[in-house]
């Protein structure tokens, strides 16, 4: 039952309905006959840059609490988390057909290999799970967690999300990511040799990015095996270095706008391979959390924002891609 990304031709934009683009979300609907809905978890892992592998304060921009659940601040066992989740998905989406649980805070494939294989085989074993995805950085997929998570996904989907944040080193080490864009790539070919679908995510406006750079990670990022990416937009959260740096000096931090963001977004996909599926086009971050960009709308009018510039400049994911 694992999914796959179809080759689209993208030669007309009506290819990819009003959107313009490859939704994730409607490639799953058709592999599964019906909607597919992540449910998030916290299982307690923590993070090489928090446990002193790499460092203690995590990355500049870091603060789980800003893109979890509520339900997930307290923390429970998997089977309590997925209970609690799956009734408030039901009672937003009636229509659901699958659940995927989603192991989503911190860092989830950083442990023992025994003690990661309990999590996620405490989560199957939920009788409305159908699948995994399990959220992690790019230097923390070691071969015998692969070769495992291999085997499983012959017989239940299982998806890899990993961090890039950046195809850039230099904003990387500004944010103190704790690895380089190198790491990433390698990431992405091993598990992907492992038959596991892949997604990226991609923040953009990190300090040290310019909008060439930006704009160049398409080309980049097309090279490599990604089934789907998910991008974000640069945030300021409360309770991170950032956002301790931007309270000393808010002009040393330039942030995207909504309609900068929007017009960015809309270059970076026409020069995205058209058979990379989008997963996410911006960031959620609840206002208690989030300190700035005072614009910030909601992923549900963003998206809109997204399709409809696409369509006032007559252009698609893919229209420039070069492969």
């Amino acid at each position: 039952m694992r999914p796959t990304v179809g080759v689209m031709n993208c030669n007309l934009p009506g290819h990819f309905g009003h959107h313009r683009y490859l939704r994730y979300h409607d490639l799953q609907s058709a592999q599964y006959g019906g909607r597919v809905q992540k449910v998030s978890l916290n299982a307690g892992f923590t993070c090489p840059n928090r446990d002193g592998s790499l460092g203690r304060r995590g990355c500049t921009f870091c603060n789980n609490a800003g893109f979890t659940p509520a339900y997930l601040h307290r923390l429970r066992g998997v089977p309590q988390q997925l209970d609690e989740g799956i009734t408030r998905l039901r009672d937003r989406f009636p229509n659901i057909r699958h659940f995927f649980a989603y192991f989503q805070a911190y860092t989830n494939t950083y442990g023992e290999l025994e003690s990661l294989k309990a999590q996620y085989e405490a989560a199957l074993a939920h009788p409305d799970v159908d699948g995994l995805v399990i959220g992690t950085r790019p230097d923390c997929l070691p071969e015998p967690l692969l070769e495992y998570l291999g085997k499983l996904a012959r017989s239940v989907p299982v998806e890899i999300e990993i961090g890039i944040e950046s195809c850039n080193d230099t904003a990387l080490r500004r944010v103190k990511r704790g690895h380089d864009f190198a790491a990433s790539v390698d990431a992405i070919w091993r598990v992907a040799a492992r038959g596991l679908p892949v997604t990226g995510h991609l923040l953009f406006g990190l300090p040290g990015e310019t909008r060439e750079s930006q704009l160049e990670a398409a080309a980049t990022l097309s090279q490599l095996p990604l089934a789907s990416l998910k991008l974000h937009q640069l945030q300021v959260i409360r309770g991170t270095a950032m956002a301790r740096d931007w309270r000393r000096n808010p002009a040393s931090l330039p942030l995207l706008g909504v309609a900068d963001y929007v017009e960015l977004v809309v270059d970076f996909l026409e020069r995205l391979s058209p058979t990379i599926a989008i997963q996410r086009i911006g960031s959620e971050v609840p206002a208690r959390m989030r300190l700035a960009p005072d614009d910030a709308i909601p992923l549900s009018a963003l998206q809109p924002r997204v399709a409809t510039r696409l369509a006032e400049r007559k252009t698609w994911q893919g229209r420039l891609f070069q492969g």
